[in-house]
């Protein structure tokens, strides 16, 4: 695998390679792994992100479902307890309620699940819980918010 920014410099160009290389430079100070990703999008630039031993999110560089995404990154299986008690601004919110991932019926879990989200219901949320299409600044800003999350609700039960 050639490094990541090497592929993001080849295959996104003005907002979107500023914004993907802000997000991948965010993950690496934070000691997240890159590893390639296998199975459904082997075939395509798609990157599974751990920190230590749990996954945080997922990228996928390059049009994989006939979208005209450039790209897209998934968080992990966030559960409801860990959107309890961690502090969001208001706005950091509506983004992440805005790019809550509704089950497809991909085949990779028993289908959509019920989950509650910063105080607001969901029904029907992919395994992934947020999946941001293409996303802008202000996207990946939340996405960040999202990984320290998840990074701190890691250390929380270690």
């Amino acid at each position: 695998m050639g490094s990541i920014e090497n592929h993001i410099a080849e295959v996104l160009t003005g907002d979107d390679q500023t914004n993907a290389l802000s997000f991948v430079t965010f993950l690496q100070e934070q000691g997240v792994q890159f590893e390639r990703g296998t199975g459904y999008w082997a075939d395509h630039f798609y990157l599974m992100l751990k920190y230590r031993d749990e996954y945080v999110c997922f990228i996928l560089l390059g049009d994989s479902e006939g979208t005209d995404f450039p790209w897209t990154i998934w968080s992990d299986n966030y559960n409801s307890t860990l959107f309890a008690d961690f502090p969001l601004d208001e706005r950091t919110k509506e983004i992440a309620w805005n790019n809550v991932d509704y089950c497809a019926k991909c085949g990779s879990c028993n289908g959509g699940i019920r989950k509650t989200i910063f105080g607001k219901e969901f029904n029907n949320v992919c395994t992934t819980t947020f999946r941001f299409d293409n996303p802008d600044a202000e996207a990946v800003e939340c996405m960040k918010k999202l990984v320290r999350m998840r990074i701190e609700n890691y250390h929380n039960l270690k």
